[in-house]
């Protein structure tokens, strides 16, 4: 496993996704690339429970001519996702993907960039400051193309590199690099929708943020159902032409996001069960002990006053006044005729 290159453009990592277990999840998905590309650290696996596991991670992809409103929920999404460890992934495109990449750099996350040109060639080139951050910050910048004009690695057969003089494809029969090779276009028309897959494949979860009706956003979602991920996507006006897509989503079962624990909760199952737990607990502790009697028959289901009064053995006075305090501190509810249940 290479490590980080200190000048930004002159080493290139490159690896088969099984050499690594953030990308290793790409050997189970269509159409799986046989070589990755890139620059700077691609994250590890992480030690919980006594356990090494992958790290959460979350795609945050949508328009590249995103509203104000589309930046918000980005952002925010991103730098509170990064806040508790969980790594984001986007294309580096103009709009929503560079929103999310920036949102989580700023968090102090790590954040992983999936291109659709080959390696050497960060595209927009205006986002050359944004794939810089996300490197010296421990991200990474990948593509399964391969450089235009150098490969570091060693060559697999069948696979083309640049030889310095010319273009060549390694012969499994010969014992170097022979075969003149002609290098074939990369058409981005092509390519930034292929690149999709990949970026769906190494998320456990993908949120949309905008999308308008026919999206590329839309073909990363796609490829995230078929690959059997939750897809969320964010309501937006129904007259926003940039969130027709989204909004369509949602109609045909995508998830709707309302605020990052949405998320949280779909990736922190174990956590979010512990905290239920604990605030129902903390919810059935009163100021006194016999507030605390009370909300503890009801939680077991007793509803009728007489019911709790005669498992508590309180008296009426002492019930009535203190079922009558709990409901002015909004810890209980009236569901009338003397029957009562947790606020």
């Amino acid at each position: 496993m290479s490590t980080p290159f200190i000048n930004f453009f002159t080493k290139i990592n490159q690896i088969s996704p099984l050499e690594h277990n953030f990308t290793e999840v790409l050997d189970a998905i269509a159409l799986k690339p046989k070589t990755l590309y890139f620059y700077g650290k691609l994250p590890e696996n992480v030690s919980k429970n006594g356990k090494q596991i992958r790290q959460r991670t979350v795609a945050i992809v949508g328009s590249r001519h995103n509203t104000k409103y589309g930046e918000e929920i980005a952002y925010h999404l991103a730098y509170e996702l990064a806040k508790k460890g969980v790594i984001i992934v986007s294309g580096l495109a103009y709009g929503i993907d560079s929103i999310g990449h920036q949102g989580c750099l700023d968090a102090g996350g790590i954040t992983v960039a999936v291109l659709g040109t080959r390696i050497d060639d960060i595209y927009p080139r205006e986002h050359l400051s944004i794939a810089k951050e996300i490197v010296t910050k421990n991200g990474a910048i990948l593509s399964e193309y391969a450089p235009s004009k150098a490969i570091e690695a060693s060559l697999a057969p069948g696979e083309a590199g640049w030889d310095g003089k010319k273009w060549v494809i390694y012969d499994e029969n010969a014992s170097s690099l022979s075969k003149p090779y002609r290098r074939r276009r990369i058409d981005p028309k092509i390519s930034f929708l292929y690149r999709n897959r990949l970026i769906a494949g190494l998320a456990d979860v993908v949120v949309v943020v905008e999308a308008a009706e026919k999206s590329g956003s839309l073909n990363t979602a796609t490829h995230a159902l078929e690959q059997g991920k939750n897809v969320f996507a964010v309501p937006g006006n129904i007259t926003n032409p940039y969130s027709q897509g989204c909004n369509k989503l949602i109609k045909q079962g995508a998830i709707p996001y309302t605020a990052p624990k949405d998320v949280l909760e779909l990736l922190f199952p174990e956590d979010y069960v512990k905290n239920y737990r604990k605030k129902r607990q903390q919810k059935l502790i009163g100021d006194t002990d016999v507030e605390t009697l009370i909300l503890g028959a009801i939680s077991k289901g007793l509803r009728s006053g007489e019911e709790i009064m005669d498992k508590t053995h309180l008296p009426p006075e002492v019930f009535n006044e203190t079922i009558t305090l709990l409901e002015i501190k909004s810890r209980v509810r009236s569901l009338s005729a003397n029957h009562w249940g947790l606020a």
